[in-house]
């Protein structure tokens, strides 16, 4: 099983039910301390649709699962891991990120239909940092991610963006990106805010999305450009086996053969190094300014004019690039698009924080008056001070005199004599006091609604309280599987070796074949590189005789292959010497198999990845032992076979 399985499934539901049901039933019980019907249910129902492992769908299984979780928390509260400052801290400071997300209103406004229209009509262009998650992340996870981030915003305002990317970019877990321009809807809604939010030439505090946790730096903000829809053929200038011919000599080839009329998709299929569109015929998602990670390619795109229009080959930074415009679409007006971005905006998870019907909504419900109270003392003691930042509370000042109620929480002049010290500023516009002090009351009691809310979110929404739960159980679970499994094992050259030796029949290369593969879309053209392969002439003495400068018939592509090349038909024969000529993508090929290379086992170096996952997997496994052994887990069968029956409906 993947190390991370256990927790990516259950990150987001194992957690204790706060407000426990009396006539909810026992399920089992770790160390006497219950676990019940109602909680088990919930999380099975909330992952069956995540599980992909089947076998997982079943209850004897996933109750496997969920009792392993219940041991991990108890043997992290037995070591005193949630007593630790550092978690104690990060909890307290997930709390408050948290809650912002539950103080909004619920109904959606035609404030956030303007707002999303606005940024549609609008394009930033940042550049972020991104540590990447997994789709449904862990508590773990946004944990170490936060944490760095904080630290890697500190460096990009006193180092550079550029300085930091440079350091710190891998493409693989850690992203340092030049985003360009993009507007509303095209990025997650926690990132287009931030972005959105963040003024122009600063960085924003971390901040989570569906891929992981963000910064991001604003370098400007401009009008749209609406949307473009476009398909490319991509040559990598990753490729390190390509001896024949370079990057760029290669996609000015095509772009001979897309002048002499030769189909764009079919050429697509046959030389576009991209994966994942090539098969496609180089056809790309819609997207509008930096939604795609390369600022040039964005560039050239919204370039074309003329739906059919071909660009000349250009470079980005993941290779040399062909693109042909298939539609563009500019930003229609507020009322042509009035009613597809409501639909829009209920889809979506756009909220916004203090807004007038959210006050409005908590004043009611914790009992707070709309009437202002009595504020002439406070008027009688502000002075011309204030609007420089020099005023003082006076030395006799009442501080315990009550203010107003919000609930059963006493507000006393203190808490706002406070309030207006720290929120004057050395510059302050002028105004009369009994505005001033009228101003800051209102402002004030929103912070102490705000606030009284935020600090009853537990008690008075279980959704926030079961996600609260679920950090307090995750980052636990982080620092306990750090320590126990994954630091330990990767550490453990020794064991890791051993492994490795042991079952070192399940690491290993598949049949491939060191082969020289030439591609025409002529089928005569491709008999001829046949017959002059089979007289032993090299790539280059074939282009030479078949090409010219103004017309590409045949392009060569070289270099070990699995089955899976692209550049190899299904039905390809693995054997050594000039192939048969096969049908493929529109065009013929024909191969030279200078070796074929049997399946082979890889060396500890080549495997050291899977063997360090296998090995932890391996490693908790006997954990896991461990802790059934060191903890009484009891399980109610009468009442397991009832939530069968009851599941299995």
């Amino acid at each position: 099983m993947n190390k991370y399985f256990l927790i990516a499934v259950f990150s987001l539901c194992f957690f204790a039910s706060n407000a426990q049901n009396p006539n909810d039933e026992v399920l089992f019980t770790v160390e006497n301390d219950p676990v019940y019907v109602s909680e088990f249910i919930r999380v099975f129902n909330k992952n069956i649709d995540l599980v992909k492992d089947e076998s997982q769908k079943d209850v004897d299984e996933y109750l496997k699962l969920f009792i392993n979780y219940k041991l991990k928390l108890k043997e992290a509260e037995a070591l005193g891991l949630d007593k630790k400052p550092s978690y104690l801290n990060e909890l307290s400071s997930y709390k408050s990120q948290l809650a912002s997300n539950y103080l909004t209103d619920s109904k959606v406004t035609d404030e956030l239909i303007e707002e999303a229209y606005k940024r549609m009509t609008t394009e930033v262009d940042a550049s972020h940092i991104l540590i990447r998650l997994d789709d449904n992340p862990t508590p773990e996870d946004t944990l170490q991610a936060y944490n760095k981030l904080l630290k890697l915003r500190d460096r990009v305002m006193q180092e550079g963006f550029e300085t930091v990317k440079k350091d710190i970019h891998n493409g693989k877990t850690v992203y340092a990106e030049d985003l360009g321009y993009f507007s509303a809807f095209k990025m997650v809604y926690n990132f287009e805010t931030a972005a959105y939010n963040t003024p122009v030439g600063e960085v924003s505090m971390p901040f989570k999305t569906r891929f992981g946790y963000h910064i991001v730096w604003v370098k400007d903000k401009r009008e749209s450009r609406g949307e473009r829809t476009v398909a490319h053929i991509m040559i990598s200038n990753q490729k390190k086996d390509r001896p024949h011919d370079k990057p760029e000599s290669r996609i000015n080839d095509i772009y001979l053969k897309l002048q002499q009329g030769e189909d764009f998709e079919a050429l697509a299929k046959q030389f576009s190094e991209d994966q994942s569109s090539a098969s496609k015929g180089g056809m790309l998602a819609p997207f509008t300014g930096g939604q795609l990670s390369s600022v040039e390619f964005e560039n050239q795109a919204f370039a074309l004019e003329h739906v059919g229009d071909i660009s000349k080959p250009f470079e980005t930074e993941y290779g040399w690039h062909i693109i042909k415009l298939y539609g563009k679409k500019p930003v229609a007006s507020f009322e042509d698009m009035k009613a597809e971005l409501e639909e829009k905006v209920k889809r979506d998870s756009r909220s916004q924080l203090i807004n007038e019907s959210l006050l409005n909504n908590l004043k009611q419900q914790y009992q707070v008056s709309d009437a202002t109270p009595d504020l002439s003392y406070f008027e009688s003691i502000l002075n011309d001070n204030y609007f420089i930042g020099k005023w003082v509370l006076p030395t006799d000042f009442k501080a315990q005199e009550p203010l107003i109620k919000i609930q059963e929480k006493q507000i006393v002049y203190e808490d706002f004599g406070q309030y207006l010290v720290k929120n004057q500023r050395r510059q302050m516009p002028k105004m009369s006091i009994k505005t001033l002090v009228v101003n800051s009351y209102h402002a004030f009691l929103e912070n102490e609604l705000l606030q009284y809310k935020k600090e009853r979110l537990e008690v008075e929404n279980q959704d926030y309280a079961n996600i609260v739960e679920e950090y307090r159980d995750g980052l636990l679970l982080f620092d306990l599987m750090e320590t126990e499994i994954w630091n330990a094992a990767k550490k453990d050259s020794v064991g890791l070796q051993t492994y490795y030796n042991k079952h070192k029949d399940n690491y290993f290369w598949n049949q491939r074949v060191d082969a020289v593969v030439a591609s025409s879309a002529k089928k005569t053209t491709i008999k001829k590189v046949q017959k002059l392969l089979q007289k032993n002439q090299t790539p280059e003495q074939i282009k030479a005789a078949l090409n010219s400068e103004s017309e590409i018939d045949v392009i060569f592509t070289s270099g070990i292959m699995d089955a899976q090349h692209q550049s190899l038909p299904a039905d390809f024969k693995f054997k050594t010497g000039v192939s048969d000529i096969y049908k493929f993508n529109e065009g013929y090929i024909v191969a030279n198999v200078k070796e074929v290379l049997p399946k082979e086992t890889k060396s500890f170096e080549e495997a050291k990845g899977a063997v360090i996952s296998d090995f932890q997997n391996h490693k908790e496994a006997n954990w896991i032992l461990s802790l059934e052994e060191k903890y009484q887990v009891n399980v109610n069968q009468d009442v397991l076979e009832s939530v069968k029956k009851q599941l299995n409906k």
